[in-house]
């Protein structure tokens, strides 16, 4: 029996269909734009990034279907695969460029123009699409079921009902506007605290919540397990570790800290020994994390790509039926070539043209590894992190050793760096949307033209989104902590300058190998030790709501219903937080914040202005019970 063979997509190969139209363009552009914009902004505050594939398949079927009064799935389809190209590009860029703007505010070197950070972006975004064009008959072809890629048929599913899209897209519009509506009283009105937090005298840890949208929609699409480990590291950095080190080295001075333990305690609370030990102590456990999965990779890795090489011999012959048809050979080869030539010749990225080309077989190997992991595990376990981290510490040694050094050795790391993590991010991404658009009979050669189309545009925006947020709050902030960037930054600082607290570093790789033997997956865990305890708990919180709506009683569609009606919504509300995050921004960078912020006219006790937090936390909950479980439904 030969499964591959017998497969039949939804549109058949000889119908043709609406697909690649200038509709399904232009709002695929636009997606692309918007949800990078969200995502950039989403994973600079939290350290994470949403699929967005779903949420655009469900708005291009309310607009195409409901609006145009269409019936067309495979212009649909082609709208989100260039839609979804935002966020992934969002995704490679904001773990890995923010560095740059780090080390300008140190002043160790200027601030990256717009064009060398757009042309990152670009040279790792078309990789990732180019490599993923071969590969395609290689791992979604080929291997139809025995890799699922979890994201791609479900999307394909969503698509395929339809006849809901109109009910479907009115959740996510609704989740936007009730998330702005939201975001724009927190962080704009300023009528209530971002923040709750309750502090135990005579015990030096701390314990609270923060109050976003976003960050609650991050825990319930991720869902109660990831939410779990997230909070688990938070409470083990903020009740555990803090406490422990103000308790035993209250009259010490110790590395990198400047003043006695208790008097930054004093002046600066929890927060200040967060940021001057327990950051450490994370980036230790987020790259031991990083390298452990790969590791544990290393097996499927090495198949993967034997196996991958060997598959795609003869991919240029296959029989050339609509559904069958990639890019021309001869299009990717020239493609590789070009961007390896750009690469060798961006000032930004200081390598020889044999380095160049070691950058390219670097991301073709990742991108093999990537579009693999998703096709098993799905796009939010692709240790796109992990790989970074190993690329950053092999590209920042060999620089070293050759002699390129200091900051243009590390600009040149980040830049190397940068280019291996969006062209993981994008090779992802693209097989979730090929696989989509194998199993409903899209032309994939339009698929991909749509990727490289959806790159260009998001890689456009993903430059101005970068400058307009470091120029209103800047990266490392309160606002933006940009944990994977600082942690970057770190890593590289500390193999060229030798200046790493090491043995907070190692504190953090040791607790990593305990959670590692303990079964309990690393990277969430690591992620939890190094963000501040009330973001995890606010991710938590989404998770507790998800777990509800899993052990619900009742018809097992009916429960599957409420809850994709929630993932919608909390995509919708990702999506408007980080729009009007975006439209903050830019009211910061020309002063008019302070014309909008009521917060000076509100002097009020600190246990009422705690309450009205807990009160608009809870209607940002009951919106979602609203658009999920209180649906009404025909």
């Amino acid at each position: 029996m030969n499964e591959k063979k017998e497969f039949k997509p939804y549109i058949p190969a000889e119908k043709i269909t609406p697909e690649f139209t200038l509709t399904s363009i232009l709002m695929g552009i636009l997606l692309a734009v918007v949800f990078g914009a969200a995502n950039a902004y989403l994973g600079l505050r939290v350290g994470m990034t949403v699929s967005a594939s779903i949420p655009a398949a469900v708005i291009a079927m309310g607009v195409i279907r409901v609006v145009m009064r269409k019936n067309s799935i495979l212009e649909s389809n082609m709208v989100q695969t260039v839609g979804s190209a935002g966020e992934s590009v969002a995704a490679g860029a904001i773990f890995t460029l923010p560095a740059l703007f780090l080390w300008a505010a140190e002043g160790r070197m200027d601030k990256p123009s717009l064009f060398e950070i757009t042309l990152i972006a670009l040279l790792g975004g078309l990789l990732g699409v180019i490599f993923m064009v071969p590969l395609r008959n290689a791992l979604i072809v080929k291997e139809h079921g025995v890799l699922p890629y979890p994201e791609g048929s479900a999307c394909a599913e969503v698509l395929l009902a339809g006849e809901e899209g109109g009910a479907n897209a009115t959740t996510v519009f609704a989740g936007m506007g009730f998330s702005a509506l939201f975001k724009f009283i927190i962080d704009g009105l300023k009528v209530v605290p971002s923040e709750v937090s309750l502090k135990i005298k005579g015990y030096h840890g701390e314990i609270g919540t923060q109050i976003y949208p976003a960050v609650m929609s991050v825990g319930y699409i991720c869902g109660p397990r990831i939410s779990s480990y997230m909070f688990a590291g938070g409470v083990l950095s903020w009740l555990v570790l803090i406490p422990m080190i103000v308790l035993f080295g209250e009259q010490l001075v110790l590395y990198p800290g400047t003043e006695p333990i208790g008097e930054m305690f004093a002046s600066g609370g929890a927060s200040a020994i967060w940021s001057s030990y327990i950051r450490y102590i994370g980036a230790g456990a987020l790259a031991a994390g990083g390298i452990i999965s790969l590791i544990k990779s290393f097996p499927l890795i090495v198949r993967t790509f034997r196996d991958a090489l060997k598959s795609m011999k003869g991919t240029s012959r296959e029989e050339a039926t609509r559904t069958s048809r990639d890019l021309g050979i001869g299009v990717v080869i020239v493609g590789i070539v070009a961007i390896t030539v750009f690469i060798w010749l961006v000032p930004t990225i200081p390598v020889s043209l044999l380095g160049a080309v070691i950058v390219v077989v670097f991301g073709f190997f990742f991108a093999t590894v990537s579009s693999r992991m998703v096709g098993l595990v799905g796009s939010s376990n692709n240790p796109v992190s992990g790989m970074a981290i190993a690329t950053l510490l092999i590209a920042t040694v060999i620089l070293k050793v050759t002699g390129d050094g200091g900051i243009h050795g590390m600009q040149g790391a980040i830049a190397i760096g940068s280019i291996i993590c969006i062209v993981a991010a994008i090779a992802g991404d693209t097989s979730q949307d090929l696989k989509t658009g194998y199993l409903l009979g899209a032309t994939p050669k339009k698929q991909q033209i749509g990727e490289l189309i959806g790159v260009v545009a998001a890689s456009l925006a993903i430059g101005v989104t970068l400058y307009l947020l470091d120029k209103a709050w800047g990266f490392g902030s309160e606002q933006l902590a940009a944990p994977q960037a600082t942690l970057m930054k770190m890593i590289i600082e500390g193999v060229m300058e030798s200046n790493l607290p090491w043995a907070l570093v190692f504190i953090g790789v040791s607790v990593a190998i305990v959670v590692e033997i303990l079964g309990i997956p690393v990277l969430p865990f690591a992620i939890g030790v190094y963000l501040p305890v009330q973001l995890n708990a606010c991710i938590m919180a989404g998770g507790l709501i998800r777990l509800a709506f899993d052990k619900m009683k009742g018809k097992e569609e009916e429960k599957k219903q409420i809850i994709n009606d929630g993932i919608l919504y909390c995509s919708g509300m990702i999506a408007g937080e980080g729009l009007v995050g975006i439209i903050l921004a830019v009211l910061a960078i020309f002063g008019l914040d302070q014309l909008i912020d009521l917060s000076k006219y509100m002097n009020v006790p600190e246990l009422v202005s705690s309450v009205g937090s807990l009160i608009v936390y809870a209607l940002i909950i009951l919106s979602l019970l609203k658009f999920s479980i209180w649906k009404k439904r025909k």
